[in-house]
């Protein structure tokens, strides 16, 4: 697919763009020829991947709590995208486990903003609604989870996660399969990415090198945890080419997407370091 001739010039808003996989989104975006524009509450890490790639130099950023559904909606109405890639999140499961209601009202509360702004306006707009592979209710059985399993999740990051699923599936059924509805949407999930210019706490890569640089002993929580990882640009290009399937067809609206490596490819906290 010529994601160039999809994206080239065209309006394209992402939220949570500052963070790790918002900003690589941003840089390949731009690479494509689109005109950005981001929504985040702040710079999450100091260094950034947003800092390191320059990325004031090519696109407008609004400094917003994606919660603040008055000022979002002003930004999407003066902007009018073509594309939204929303991501904007609070993403660290630790992290949720010491504020969950920072998370849940972030992450569900945020998710449902974005869509009661698009369903009111007034053009076609392609929405990719970035949320987790972490969004199951987790069975503990030894196969891997499919698009149509149950939702749920017993911890606060999780638990937040399944309920923007369930804001998006109810403003689906209700708003964005009518035959007048502007919206195009599809759900994309994943989880575990690594690369370059992350250096957010409580990941893999950036705490052992954090931990080599200083000479400190590093700290592994869950050892014989199995992960799907994957490198970022690998589910990023799922999310482009995810986007620029909704802008072509209808056949793929309302569809989530898991994008992670194969099965047997999964391997423990212990393999990886």
């Amino acid at each position: 697919m010529n994601l160039e001739g999809i994206f080239k010039n065209k309006r394209v808003l992402i939220t949570g763009h500052t963070g790790f996989k918002g900003s690589w989104l941003s840089v390949w975006l731009n690479s494509l020829g689109a005109e950005i524009e981001g929504i985040s509450l702040d710079i999450p890490s100091a260094p950034s991947n947003f800092e390191a790639s320059f990325m004031d130099s090519f696109i407008k950023s609004h400094m917003v709590d994606i919660r603040d559904k008055e000022a979002i909606k002003k930004i999407i109405n003066g902007f009018q995208p073509d594309f939204i890639f929303h991501l904007a999140a609070k993403a660290l499961v630790r992290y949720s486990y010491q504020n969950p209601l920072e998370a849940i009202t972030t992450n569900a509360i945020g998710t449902a903003n974005i869509l009661d702004i698009i369903n009111e306006l007034d053009k076609e707009v392609v929405a990719v609604m970035i949320t987790s592979d972490k969004v199951y209710a987790n069975s503990e059985w030894s196969w891997g989870y499919r698009e149509t399993d149950l939702i749920g999740g017993k911890d606060p990051y999780s638990a937040s996660k399944g309920m923007a699923e369930l804001a998006i599936h109810s403003y689906l059924s209700s708003y964005f399969h009518n035959e007048d509805s502007n919206v195009r949407l599809g759900i994309a999930r994943a989880g575990n990415v690594i690369g370059g210019g992350d250096w957010a706490a409580d990941r893999i890569v950036p705490d052992s090198m954090r931990a080599a640089s200083t000479k400190k002993c590093l700290e592994i929580r869950s050892p014989n945890s199995t992960r799907p990882w994957q490198h970022l640009l690998e589910p990023l290009s799922g999310y482009l080419c995810l986007a620029a399937n909704l802008a072509c067809s209808k056949d793929m609206h309302g569809q989530a997407y898991n994008f992670g490596p194969p099965a047997d490819q999964n391997y423990s906290v212990e393999e990886i370091i």
